[in-house]
């Protein structure tokens, strides 16, 4: 290989061989690893494809190469690295997109959610969002208390 002094130190600091024993055992390991490229050369890369949930560009079989996803199939180069694909994927589109979300509770839904949340709350010594909860659970208590 043309670059085989620096690929050397790589492979010296980072390379290793791992030998399991089973399918099973190799989707966990990959999904604990979080592979930036996950190249599968196996004879069922489709099981792997149905089972590894943690990797940032997945090749399935002999037919594909990292070097295919990099430069010419693939959705882009830019993928997660550094096991980062325990929980997030690559570069798509959508990592441009503004998401934004809002929540809504009826007078009744709040009062039993503020019950619970304020324990967690307390809990984590988050006294002023625990405060919050007691708020409502003392305004919606009082509340159901006047319609029965």
């Amino acid at each position: 290989m043309p670059t085989r002094e620096v690929a050397a130190v790589s492979w010296g600091n980072y390379g290793e061989v791992i030998v399991v024993d089973s399918p099973e055992e190799a989707v966990g390991l990959s999904d604990q690893w979080a592979p930036e490229h996950l190249e599968v050369q196996t004879a069922d890369w489709r099981y792997f494809l149905d089972h590894c949930t943690n990797y940032g560009s997945m090749f399935c079989g002999e037919e594909t190469t990292v070097s295919y996803g990099d430069k010419t199939i693939g959705t882009n180069h830019v993928l997660p690295t550094m096991r980062a694909a325990r929980y997030t994927g690559g570069l798509y589109v959508g990592k441009f997109v503004k998401t934004v979300t809002y929540q809504h509770a009826t007078r009744k839904a709040s009062l039993e959610i503020a019950k619970v949340c304020e324990r967690a709350c307390n809990y984590e010594n988050m006294l002023a969002h625990g405060i919050s909860c007691r708020v409502r659970i003392d305004k919606y208590s009082k509340q159901k208390m006047q319609k029965n």
